[in-house]
C-alpha cells in the first residue's frame, strides 16, 4: 500500500476512489485481515501524495462498503465478513511477483459494429460496442482487452468510460454486471497490439475469455484479455 499512485489520464477515476478501490482489492484478496489496523491517515496520505482530507474520503467509502471499521481516537481496522470488493470486483490480474497493484486502463478505440459470427449477446440487436483497452497495475503497462457489449444498452461515448467499465455501465446505461464467467489459458496477441505495448502482435501470452451476465441474467458482455506472464498473473479468491 505504499506505492504511489500512477498518474492519471482521461477517464481515471478520482483520487479518492483510486485509493479506495486499492483498499478494497487489498481486503477482498486476503492481504488484508480482519483485524488489522491501517497505517496512521496522515502516512497513508503522504504514501499516496494526497491531502488527509482526501485520503479521509476514500475511507470513507471504504467504511461504506462495511469493509473497514473508523474507531475514534484509534484508526481504522478491517472488519469481519467483508465481501463487497469495489468496481474492480471482475477484474483478475494481479502483478507478479508480490501480488497487488492498483487496476487502471487507457482505451484505445470504441467502435459501434456489427456483432461477430457466434456473438448473440443475449440479445436480437445487431450491432454491438467493440471496446478495446490498454490495462495497467499500479502504472505498469500488463495487458490488453478486446470487449464486446450488446447493443442493447443503448449508446456510448468515449468521454463516458471510466477506467472502471462496470461503473460507468450502471451510471451511463443501468446495467449492472452481476456474475461473470472466466475460462483462462493461452493465445497470441492480436494483430492491432499497439506498438506502446512491450510486447509485438503474434507473442504469446496468457488469455482471459470472460463472458458477463446482467442483472437479469441475460448475456451482456463477451470478452478477451491477454496479459504478460511476466508482469502479472491470474486470481481469483475462492470463500
Amino acid at each position: 500500500m505504499s506505492a504511489t499512485l500512477p498518474k492519471p489520464h482521461p477517464g481515471a477515476l478520482p483520487a479518492y476512489l483510486r485509493i479506495a478501490e486499492r483498499l478494497t482489492i487489498e481486503i477482498g484478496a486476503g492481504r488484508l485481515s480482519p483485524g488489522d489496523r491501517l497505517p496512521p491517515e496522515r502516512r497513508m496520505a503522504d504514501a499516496h501524495g494526497v491531502s488527509v482530507m482526501t485520503l479521509r474520503k476514500a475511507l470513507a467509502v471504504v467504511a461504506d462498503r462495511g469493509l473497514i471499521e473508523r474507531r475514534q481516537g484509534s484508526g481504522n481496522y478491517v472488519r469481519e465478513g467483508g465481501r463487497n470488493v469495489g468496481t474492480y470486483a471482475f477484474f483478475r490480474l494481479e502483478a507478479v511477483p508480490d501480488g497487488g497493484g492498483l487496476p487502471t486502463a487507457r482505451l484505445i478505440g470504441l467502435d459501434h459494429l456489427p456483432k461477430p459470427a457466434g456473438r448473440t449477446l443475449g440479445s436480437d440487436a445487431s450491432h454491438a460496442w467493440r471496446i478495446r483497452r490498454l490495462r495497467a497495475l499500479d502504472g505498469v503497462d500488463v495487458a490488453l482487452e478486446e470487449i464486446w457489449l450488446d447493443g442493447r444498452f443503448g449508446a456510448l461515448r468515449a468521454d463516458q468510460l471510466s477506467e472502471s467499465l462496470y461503473k460507468s455501465y450502471a451510471e451511463r446505461l443501468d446495467l449492472t454486471i452481476a456474475r461473470a464467467e472466466d475460462r483462462v489459458g493461452s493465445g497470441a496477441l492480436p494483430d492491432w497490439t499497439p506498438e506502446a505495448f512491450h510486447l509485438p502482435p503474434g507473442h504469446v501470452t496468457g488469455l482471459v475469455e470472460r463472458q458477463s451476465f446482467d442483472q437479469n441474467r441475460r448475456l451482456a458482455e463477451t470478452s478477451r484479455t491477454w496479459f504478460d506472464t511476466g508482469r502479472a498473473r491470474y486470481f481469483a479468491s475462492v470463500p
